[in-house]
């Protein structure tokens, strides 16, 4: 069997960790983009509120499963979580818009890179937080 490259330096404990903490977000953008797809109601009166024509709800949808889609493949997952850090960012400038609380979009993209933090080499390179790498 194949080892991925871009998890093969990472623990098993790492590894797990960072899949525990990616999960939350990945099933809640997964749900929320599933149900802009099937558009009920309570989803079309949520775009009425926040100022979107309904009509785009289908189009947000599929880019919210795209994005998810890209950040769960290990080969595109830093990709995946540029992207979902955008979507992400413009989730909070809508609830900051009209008046709703905004903390939640900022704890899943922070959950988005910590979990990829954990489960990813490449960005532990790219981010060394480790001290004694630094020197």
């Amino acid at each position: 069997m194949l080892s991925d490259p871009h998890t093969s330096s990472v623990s098993n404990k790492m590894l797990w960790t960072g899949y525990i903490i990616s999960a939350l977000p990945v099933l809640m953008l997964l749900f929320s983009g599933i149900m802009k797809l099937m558009q009920p109601a309570s989803v079309m009166e949520g775009f009425v509120r926040l100022g979107y024509p309904e009509n785009v709800a289908l189009g947000i949808g599929v880019v919210e499963l795209a994005c998810v889609a890209l950040y769960v493949t290990p080969h595109t997952s830093i990709l995946g979580a540029i992207l979902l850090t955008g979507y992400l960012g413009g989730a909070t400038a809508t609830h900051l818009r009209v008046g709703e609380p905004f903390f939640m979009p900022i704890v899943l993209g922070i959950m988005v890179w910590g979990g990829l933090f954990f489960r990813d080499a490449r960005l532990r390179e790219l981010i060394p937080l480790d001290q004694k790498r630094r020197a």
